[in-house]
């Protein structure tokens, strides 16, 4: 992968997790937990949620190897017993994060249309070693997102998509679940270094539809 190429998507995977956990604690704000915010967490100052392994050296990794990147912020501390209804607002807690990279997706998406086919001369005054850099950024924030999204919608704890299937597991079944939640970061890092296939065949249909739409 071009050194351009690499350093505009850890960038922009940066920036999108960022924003991801903050939607996290908007929610729980929105909900009534105010943890996030006593925490300092409700800000886009990138400090406080940058994880240095997991926001700096696993993408920064995955970018330069040419493997998936992935990468994860600091998780914004929420408490569940100070929602409001903690059983059915934790769903929209967890879904905030996911949801607000898909937005960002669509946004980045239309503003990448826009440059391509009517904003020529805008993209190409930020030309630095290379034509349209500016549309580089803005479809390369879309595609991160869209990745992003998709991704952390994958029932397997700790990712957003296990709240979905959570509420809905009989309960004779969440004794083994809470045993196996502690463990699913390493089948999550599995799936993408052992099976590196199995994350572009999920979004490549998505990627496609995403490309198409900016294209044509």
């Amino acid at each position: 992968m071009p050194l351009r190429e690499a350093l505009i998507l850890f960038g922009c995977l940066v920036v999108a997790i960022i924003l991801h956990e903050l939607c996290h604690g908007l929610a729980a704000a929105y909900f009534g937990d105010d943890t996030a915010r006593r925490a300092g967490r409700l800000t886009l100052n990138p400090i406080p949620h940058i994880d240095p392994f997991g926001s700096i050296v696993l993408p920064a990794m995955g970018a330069l190897a040419g493997l998936p990147i992935v990468g994860y912020a600091k998780p914004v501390p929420i408490n569940p017993a100070r929602l409001r209804h903690p059983r059915r607002d934790m769903l929209f807690v967890s879904l905030a994060g996911p949801a607000s990279n898909l937005v960002l997706c669509v946004i980045a998406a239309l503003t990448s249309r826009w440059l391509l086919h009517g904003g020529s001369s805008l993209a190409g005054a930020f030309d630095v070693a290379g034509p349209n850099l500016l549309l580089q950024i803005v479809f390369d924030f879309a595609v991160v997102n869209l990745l992003l999204g998709l991704f952390n919608l994958l029932p397997i704890p700790p990712l957003d998509g296990s709240a979905i299937i959570e509420p809905f597991l009989p309960r004779e079944w969440l004794p083994t679940w809470y045993r196996f939640r502690p463990y699913g970061l390493l089948v999550v890092f599995a799936l993408v270094f052992m099976i590196p296939g199995l994350i572009t065949t999920i979004v490549s249909p998505f990627y496609d539809v995403l490309y198409r739409f900016v294209t044509g």
